[in-house]
C-alpha cells in the first residue's frame, strides 16, 4: 500500500478525536468545486499553542489497527474497515514534506493499540524523537498517550511534545465497563497525575539548592469525552470534567458529540445527539473555567441536563432571578460575571471605567455589549429593569429565536434554531 493511500485511511480515522480542536473536513461549493480557502480531506486540522497562536496540524494515526474493542470506536478490533499502518520514518517524512510546503505548522499523532500499550507508545515517541533530534523540527507536536503505557514512556513523550493528551472518553467506570471494557478510569487518572507532576516540575520556581533543572516537558495536557454514546447526563459529564480540571489541572476538556459509525454495536444509540448539546457543554465548561460557577449551579441531580434552548449562563439567571438586578456601578467582579451577556473582558472594562465615572446605559452601548440580554438583569443610574418584567413568566420566551416564541409549550420544549449557535470564544456568555 502506498503512502498516499495510507494517509487517506489514517487521516480519516483520526478525525473522530476532538482533543486537538477541529478536523479538516473537505468543503466544496454547490457546484462541487473546491474554491478559494477550501480545506483538504488529508487530515489538516487547527489547534492553539500555549501562547494563543492558531496552528495547522497534520492530524493522523500511526495505525488504525487496535487490540481494543471499544463499541463507539470505528477502529475497534471487530470493525470491518480498511486497515493501514505507518512506519515512524513515513510519518516523519510526511510531516517534513507538508511543513516545507507550508501546509502545516505541526503534528498531531495518535494510534490504535498494537501488540501492547508500551510498544505503541515507543512507535509514537520514535516519530517525535526523529523529528526533534535528527531533523531539528521546532514545530508544534501534540502526542496522544496511552494510560496503560509505563510512566517512563509517558514522561519521555512529554519531553518531545508541546502538549500531550489521554482520552477519558466516558465520565464513569460503569459506562466504560459497558462500552470500552479494556479501559479503566482510575488508570487514566493515575497517568494524568504523573503528567501533572512533570508539568509542575517544569514550572516550579523554587527548587532545593543544587537541584538540577528538570528536562523540558509538555506545557499541558488535555482529554476528550464523548457526548451521547451512553446514558451519562450533562451533570455527570461536567462533574467529571471539573474533577479533571481541579485534580490534574488539564488545559482543556474537549466534548465530542457521538457520531453513528458503520456497522454499529447494538449497545450504541441509533441516532446522534443534537449537536447543540455539545455546544452547550462547551459553554458550561467555559463557565466552570472562567466565570467561577460550580457544577451544581449549572446542572445537578434535580436538573441533570442543560437547557438546549438557552445558553447555560442565561438559563441559570432565569432560575435565580432573586439574585438580580445587579448594579454595574457597585457590584464586585464575581457578581458582574454572573450577568448574562457580560464576558470576562467586558467585566474588566466596566471595573476600569467605573473608577472614573458612574456608568449609564449609553456607556454600556459604547462597550458594544449585548444590550437585549443585559437589560433585564442590570441596574444603572438611568435604568431599572422592573418595567422589563424580571419577574414575568414570559421573560424566558423573549430570549428564544422568533419561531420558537410561538411554539413554546410546557409539554414540548422548543428545538434550538440556527440563530442560537453562538460562539463560545466570544466570551460574552
Amino acid at each position: 500500500m502506498d503512502v498516499a493511500r495510507k494517509l487517506e485511511i489514517l487521516a480519516d480515522a483520526a478525525k473522530y478525536d476532538a482533543s486537538c480542536a477541529s478536523s479538516g473536513a473537505a468543503r466544496k461549493d454547490s457546484r462541487g468545486s473546491a474554491g478559494v480557502g477550501s480545506t483538504g480531506g488529508a487530515g489538516i486540522c487547527h489547534s492553539y499553542t500555549p501562547d494563543g497562536r492558531c496552528v495547522s496540524l497534520l492530524k493522523v494515526l500511526m495505525t488504525n489497527a487496535c487490540l481494543y474493542d471499544c463499541h463507539y470506536c470505528i477502529n475497534r478490533r471487530s470493525s470491518n474497515v480498511a486497515r493501514a499502518r505507518f512506519t515512524p520514518a513515513e510519518v516523519v517524512q510526511l510531516t517534513l514534506d507538508f511543513y516545507k510546503r507550508n501546509y502545516i505548522e505541526g503534528l498531531f499523532l495518535s494510534s490504535g493499540i498494537i501488540r501492547s500499550a508500551d510498544h505503541t507508545m515507543e512507535l509514537v515517541i520514535e516519530v517525535a524523537r526523529l523529528l526533534r533530534e535528527e531533523h531539528h523540527f521546532r514545530g508544534y507536536i501534540h502526542l496522544k498517550t496511552i494510560p496503560e503505557a509505563s510512566p517512563s514512556l509517558i514522561a519521555l513523550a512529554g519531553r518531545y511534545a508541546d502538549r500531550i493528551s489521554i482520552n477519558v472518553e466516558l465520565p464513569s467506570q460503569q459506562s466504560l465497563d459497558t462500552l470500552a471494557p479494556e479501559k479503566n478510569l482510575a488508570r487514566t487518572e493515575i497517568a494524568m497525575e504523573h503528567i501533572r507532576e512533570k508539568i509542575d516540575e517544569r514550572y516550579a520556581e523554587k527548587r532545593p539548592p543544587g537541584a538540577p533543572k528538570p528536562p523540558p516537558f509538555a506545557t499541558g495536557q488535555s482529554t476528550q469525552m464523548l457526548v451521547g454514546a451512553d446514558a451519562s447526563t450533562d451533570a455527570s459529564i461536567l462533574g467529571c470534567a471539573n474533577k479533571l480540571y481541579t485534580a490534574h489541572r488539564l488545559r482543556r476538556v474537549y466534548y465530542s458529540a457521538f457520531s453513528p459509525i458503520p456497522q454499529p454495536s447494538s449497545l450504541l444509540p441509533l441516532k446522534a445527539p443534537p449537536l447543540i448539546r455539545e455546544h452547550r457543554l462547551y459553554q458550561a465548561d467555559w463557565l466552570l473555567r472562567f466565570y467561577d460557577f460550580k457544577v451544581e449551579e449549572i446542572a445537578n441531580p434535580s436538573a441533570p441536563h442543560l437547557d438546549l434552548a438557552l445558553d447555560p449562563k442565561l438559563s441559570w439567571a432565569l432560575r435565580n432571578r432573586e439574585s438580580f438586578p445587579i448594579d454595574v456601578n457597585q457590584a464586585p467582579r464575581e457578581r458582574l460575571l454572573r450577568i448574562p451577556g457580560l464576558g470576562v473582558r467586558n467585566v474588566e472594562r466596566i471595573l476600569s471605567a467605573r473608577r472614573f465615572t458612574r456608568l449609564r446605559l449609553t456607556d454600556l452601548v459604547r462597550l458594544r455589549l449585548q444590550m437585549k440580554k443585559l437589560l433585564p438583569f442590570i441596574l444603572t443610574d438611568d435604568h431599572h429593569p422592573a418595567k422589563l418584567g424580571l419577574d414575568s413568566d414570559s421573560l424566558r420566551a423573549r430570549f428564544l429565536p422568533p419561531p420558537q416564541q410561538l411554539e413554546l409549550t410546557f409539554d414540548s420544549p422548543p428545538t434550538p434554531g440556527p440563530s442560537d449557535f453562538l460562539s463560545v470564544r466570544s466570551g460574552e456568555l
